[in-house]
């Protein structure tokens, strides 16, 4: 099973990979975490990656592809993508990608939310700096103000969290992304959940639309 998640900040995609990867082993695959991996570790991909973040450009679709082809070389139950694509262009590029590998593409489940909505939830989200993992004090809250529930250490707020920073990060995404919503439309593979609704009740829902999806291929 290979699922891509749609949706803009804040609309609780990593919380949901997390627990598909947790009920059905899917490897999450953060392009965002792997990046990052990729820098911090000094990888030949991450070096390339480096040359053009260091010049103030994008790194280019084609070196995102090549990371996200080596995430998947060792043997998995499938994936949950999270972060890409984000264009319509980078869709065709993960749909040779796939084709090449023999592993189609299952579902994608785009995330809806109300834009004031995602705006209060991101101004609450704390994200723990030593693996990435996020709590929201509205709708996942940690057990302790502040403290990672797992390993015990301080929550922190990011920079691009704060209201301001999100308004502009929701103005990219509606242009980029949102085009992405009407492609795998007409490749029907599209099913659309509430991102508002409880944790649960957004689990329960893309348990049973990728499962629908995958009953009819």
């Amino acid at each position: 099973m290979n699922v891509v998640f749609l949706g803009p900040p804040g609309a609780g995609k990593g919380t949901q990979a997390r627990l598909l990867h947790e009920r059905f082993g899917l490897e999450h695959i953060s392009t965002g975490d792997m990046l990052r991996r990729h820098l911090a570790e000094g990888t030949p991909l991450g070096l390339e990656a480096q040359e053009y973040m260091e010049r103030g450009e994008l790194v280019p679709d084609e070196l995102v592809i090549a990371m996200i082809e080596a995430e998947l070389a060792g043997p998995h139950r499938g994936f949950v993508m999270d972060g890409f694509p984000r264009t319509v262009a980078q869709a065709r590029a993960l749909d040779d990608l796939l084709v090449r590998r023999g592993t189609p593409l299952n579902a994608v489940v785009s995330f809806r939310a109300d834009r004031k909505a995602l705006i209060e939830r991101l101004a609450s989200r704390w994200t723990n700096p030593r693996n990435g993992r996020t709590y929201n004090t509205l709708t996942n809250p940690p057990k302790r103000a502040g403290i990672d529930d797992e390993d015990g250490g301080k929550l922190v707020q990011r920079e691009d969290d704060r209201p301001e920073t999100v308004a502009k990060r929701l103005d990219v995404y509606e242009a980029q992304t949102r085009p992405l919503v009407e492609y795998y439309r007409k490749e029907g593979k599209l099913t659309e959940v509430d991102a508002l609704q409880s944790v649960d009740r957004v689990a329960e829902k893309i348990a049973a639309a990728i499962g629908a999806q995958h009953a009819r291929r």
